[in-house]
């Protein structure tokens, strides 16, 4: 495997683990005015050149961004879990997308952070075995070696194991690096961390895993955009930060509408992508991604909702297990406030501009299966 295909597949979803974003550059201009803000995406994978960003390339692409005043900027940054909170902490970037174990620890030592928008409502994280693995379940994880790339991954997987009644500290974590989902395969460790997205491109490579889906089992809140808690008390960046996350939703509902014009967008962009995957498998590395991010729409409350319950229930679940030192409280880590106006956008015309996208012949031909 070339080093650029190892990069994206090991990074790939470092997205998950931390996204960051808008940087207030020039102050906060107003909604359709023409003087932009700078606003730049930095993320740890390493590599933007992922489907998994598919809303940022679509919104950027049909010009939402600039409309409401932003100039997206697409930056790769460090491959570190942290980044993302530092980054926002530090105000070299206004928003990250860490995963709750990130988000929860950073705000425990004192970051500015706060979540603002729930990308994955439901529980993006998932586990690979062999196909021909004795395991049947998550329950009989007990005593198994689990491969990961970074030893950082435990603070996500341990959450988890509590959750479905697995003792962490009889798992044996096999730190494996850019080849974990290798290692499995290889019969060097029993279970790999997977998540949406990556399985596809687990299955183009011929790994031969069996999976076990963390939705059908696991109530824990995911990923989401997260931002200085302080900008929330500053009116023009917190106007700001809502058009960020408008123009978020309007690329996911366009994709919803037209999901074969999104990755059209996203795929074209990036030669990494093209060779390793087939537009029909790009696609379907998509789709995982997006059922994701179209959780809270799909339970009626709009893009970007956070399941208030389910984000306590880990709080408790993480306090017990050591991985903060106070009982955080819902309000600490996680606000629906800005969720009404990341919604309020005009759902007619982004429907009008996903079913007007003009497919090349090669996306014209490519199945699109399963709900979206």
């Amino acid at each position: 495997m070339g080093k650029k295909k190892a990069l994206l597949l090991t990074l790939v979803f470092f997205g998950i683990l931390c996204v960051s974003a808008p940087v207030f550059a020039g102050g906060g201009a107003e909604a359709g005015s023409k003087e932009l803000v700078d606003m730049t995406f930095i993320t740890p994978r390493g590599t933007v050149e992922v489907m998994d960003d598919y809303n940022l390339w679509v919104a950027k692409e049909m010009g939402y961004f600039e409309e409401l005043g932003i100039n997206l900027i697409m930056e790769p940054g460090p491959a570190d879990a942290f980044a993302c909170t530092k980054f926002v902490d530090q105000n070299q970037a206004d928003v990250g997308y860490p995963s709750p174990g990130i988000l929860t620890a950073s705000v425990d030592t004192g970051m500015d952070i706060i979540m603002v928008y729930e990308m994955m409502v439901e529980q993006v994280f998932d586990f690979a075995v062999r196909k021909d693995s004795p395991i049947k379940g998550v329950q009989d994880f007990a005593g198994k070696s689990m491969s990961v790339a970074d030893a950082g991954w435990q603070v996500i997987i341990d959450p988890i194991l509590v959750e479905v009644g697995v003792d962490p500290a009889s798992i044996e974590y096999v730190v494996a690096g850019a080849q974990w989902g290798q290692s499995v395969s290889m019969g060097k460790a029993d279970i790999a961390l997977t998540w949406k997205g990556l399985r596809a491109q687990w299955d183009a490579q011929g790994l031969d895993l069996k999976y076990f889906l963390g939705e059908d089992f696991s109530k824990m809140p995911a990923n989401g955009y997260a931002a200085r808690r302080s900008d929330l008390d500053d009116p023009a960046k917190k106007q700001l930060l809502v058009n960020f996350l408008k123009a978020t939703s309007m690329g996911i509902h366009f994709a919803r509408t037209n999901p074969r014009a999104a990755a059209q967008i996203t795929y074209d962009l990036f030669p990494a992508v093209q060779e390793q995957m087939e537009p029909q498998l790009a696609l379907e590395s998509m789709q995982q991604l997006h059922w994701g991010y179209t959780g809270g729409e799909r339970k009626g409350n709009g893009y970007g909702w956070f399941d208030e319950p389910g984000w306590d229930t880990y709080c408790e679940i993480i306090y017990g297990l050591g991985q903060t030192k106070k009982r955080l409280s819902t309000d600490e880590v996680m606000t629906n406030d800005l969720i009404a106006a990341a919604n309020d956008f005009d759902r007619k015309r982004v429907e009008k501009d996903a079913k007007n996208f003009k497919l090349n012949d090669e996306w014209a031909n490519v199945k699109v299966e399963g709900n979206w």
